[in-house]
């Protein structure tokens, strides 16, 4: 494969200029992606620039973040858009954007500002556009993978969490044996990224007769018979924040922080390490099934993950609490509780703007339905490879991440040949 890289100017590049005003009562419902300065931000029925489109946003926090649409669009006034390619590959555009760094063209004063014609003159270098198809075919193909990992992954979530609902919230099972109907609650169907619907069917009798036909008071109102109510502290080994850490580059003890935690997600990539020479690990490592709640700050505080899997040591550090179900729970079921309930654990918050505190007693008095054991066993062999295929399925996704956007600015640069970028992509299982 020839690889003949041009220097040009930016202005040889691509067209840009700046976005459409579309205030908010004029958008019509329709399916025209209006694409601002983060991407799609909503939908028009009016097209005002053919695709695909690639954006640039403009000032403020969205300055230099790029944005994609194959579909005929509508760019909005927070962005400069792409009127002419002028032959080059328009996905390749994209990624050359994204690995860009626009910061030193910045004309504004009390907050960044982006102009076309700072950039015009600028010179960069890029290969012949037979080589741009490639190289961003290469990485629009890793992308779709995440994509599908991820769409996949919030099915499994969804149904997770839907069954979850339906045993443990609105009581169906103990419904339907009340009004002699019988008991759904079982899943049927596949579970991996690549094979069909799930569905849910009538529990077998063995598990139907787990659940009671009637409901008795409890201090947490209505819940079926033989159940009780608790708390989060009586039904834990183990609700503790992190330690203060001792940090290194490598080497060392992963440190999960709050940066990790999101959308229920527990990202390590944004991990640090920790020197357990300096400071003493014992009794602090992580197990599957810990749930981790961010514990400090405002924005932050009340996110709610789950360790769904592990390669290596793992704590968290003094802004994260743990917290590990004890043997009258499942930790499936206690992860999965608390995930739903992420908003009132928000609301724990104490504290001055900005010292917004989780105190360790308040989460120890949130109130939950202690099923019997049995019952929880019978949700986990439903739901638990759900949520472990959901672990490997993230897993995959994260490093799949990690490799494109290790691979991106070295294919972008010409530092890295397309040929030994699929080599390294296989090697690593993608």
């Amino acid at each position: 494969m020839s690889f003949e890289w041009r220097d040009i100017a930016f202005g040889d590049f691509v067209a840009l200029q700046r976005g459409h005003d579309l205030p908010d009562q004029e958008r019509r419902p329709g399916n025209v992606p209006i694409l601002g300065s983060f991407g799609v931000t909503g939908f028009h029925d009016t097209v005002k620039a053919n695709g695909p489109g690639v954006t640039i946003g403009r000032s403020g926090a969205s300055f230099g973040v790029a944005a994609y649409t194959d579909k005929d669009y509508w760019p909005l006034n927070t962005a400069l858009y792409v009127t002419d390619f002028k032959g080059n590959d328009p996905k390749f555009v994209f990624y050359f954007f994204k690995e860009f760094d626009f910061s030193g063209y910045n004309s504004g004063s009390a907050q960044p500002s982006l102009n076309r014609n700072n950039l015009y003159g600028i010179p960069i270098r890029v290969p012949q556009a037979s080589v741009q198809k490639q190289v961003a075919g290469f990485v629009s193909a890793l992308d779709d993978r995440i994509a599908l990992l991820r769409e996949t992954n919030a099915t499994l979530e969804a149904i997770a969490q839907a069954l979850f609902k339906s045993w443990f919230v609105d009581f169906d099972p103990v419904r339907a044996k009340q009004q002699g109907r019988e008991p759904e609650g079982a899943v049927q169907g596949c579970t991996s990224a690549t094979e069909g619907r799930m569905s849910v069917a009538a529990l077998d009798a063995e598990t139907a007769a787990l659940f009671p036909d009637s409901f008795e008071e409890s201090e947490l109102g209505l819940v079926p018979k033989g159940w009780r109510a608790g708390n989060i502290g009586d039904n834990t080994v183990y609700l503790s924040r992190g330690i203060s850490p001792k940090y290194l580059e490598e080497g060392g003890v992963l440190v999960v922080n709050q940066k990790c935690i999101r959308d229920f997600i527990l990202d390590l990539s944004k991990a640090r390490r920790h020197d357990p020479v300096q400071r003493k690990i014992d009794g602090r490592e992580l197990s599957i099934g810990d749930i981790l709640v961010n514990s400090t700050g405002v924005g932050t505080l009340g996110r709610v993950a789950q360790v769904l899997s592990s390669d290596e040591l793992m704590i968290v550090d003094s802004h994260v609490t743990v917290v590990r179900a004890s043997e009258n729970l499942t930790w499936n079921y206690l992860g999965l509780s608390m995930m739903r309930r992420q908003v009132e654990i928000e609301r724990l918050g104490e504290g001055s703007t900005g010292q917004t505190e989780l105190n360790r007693s308040k989460l120890a008095a949130l109130k939950l339905i202690i099923p019997p054991k049995e019952t929880l066993l019978a949700f986990d062999e439903v739901a638990l490879p759900l949520r472990q295929r959901f672990a490997v399925n993230l897993k995959q996704a994260q490093t799949l991440a990690t490799l494109r956007d290790t691979l991106l600015p070295r294919l972008i640069s010409g530092q890295l040949r397309l040929p030994d970028a699929e080599a390294l992509a296989g090697e690593a299982g993608a």
